[in-house]
């Protein structure tokens, strides 16, 4: 079923994010599709060329003002965001009929931040991590299974074929690796988008300049806000 049609505020918010991590709440506590924390997470590598692909957001801070991520730092994406630490990520909601895009900086999390949420991980997903060298060539699914199982004899847990469905393992450490961790995506642009009817959509966009602080910290001034023709 299709939500009422509800257009952005008028006049517009000064700042974007609280409205964003509104609706990125609502659409995870509504359960309104399968994953609706995914996000088509798009980077460019050395060579200039673009690159997509769909992840998980796990946070969107509304103050500072960033998105979090998790995943391989040697996959494809880690090694374009080495090269070119700028994203683009794009969420759709289609059943409340919002869009919210996100462009800026990207930065890694803080260490003890991705050893916090790797470790509240369901211990499979954690082997998983820690076995898959992602986005590597394997000659066979089946090799790929069997170094899962290697890494599990490896570590001292239980087969991650034959154990029961207990996710939380208890007593099971399985620290994070060094190559997984996550990202901090900080909001330079910020797409808020809502369907209109009769195809007169409403979108608006706010912009503003970060400047490194170090230590993956971003000073920025004050954000600058627009609404766009559909």
């Amino acid at each position: 079923m299709h939500a009422p049609f509800q257009m952005l505020p008028d006049p517009l918010p000064a700042d974007p994010m609280p409205l964003a991590s509104t609706w990125f709440r609502q659409a995870r506590d509504e359960q309104i599709q399968r994953n609706p924390n995914a996000m088509s997470l798009a980077t460019t590598g050395a060579d200039g060329r673009p690159s997509v692909r769909v992840v998980l957001c796990k946070e969107i801070v509304a103050d500072p003002g960033y998105l979090l991520f998790y995943t391989n730092y040697h996959s494809c994406k880690g090694r374009e965001l080495t090269a070119h630490p700028w994203a683009a990520v794009v969420f759709l909601w289609d059943a409340l009929g919002r869009q919210l895009r996100v462009e800026g900086p990207v930065v890694h999390a803080l260490a003890s931040e991705s050893d916090d949420y790797f470790a509240s991980r369901p211990w499979r997903s954690r082997l998983a991590a820690i076995t898959s060298d992602q986005s590597a060539p394997v000659a066979s699914r089946k090799i790929l299974l069997e170094r899962l199982r290697e890494t599990a004899e490896r570590l001292g847990t239980p087969d991650p074929f034959t154990a029961p469905d207990d996710d939380q393992e208890p007593g099971l450490r399985l620290p994070r690796p060094a190559h997984w961790g996550g990202y901090r995506l900080w909001a330079a642009s910020v797409e808020l988008w809502c369907e209109g009817e009769h195809r007169m959509h409403d979108r608006a966009r706010w912009q503003r300049v970060i400047a490194s602080a170090g230590d993956g910290r971003f000073q920025a001034e004050p954000w600058q806000h627009e609404r766009l023709q559909p």
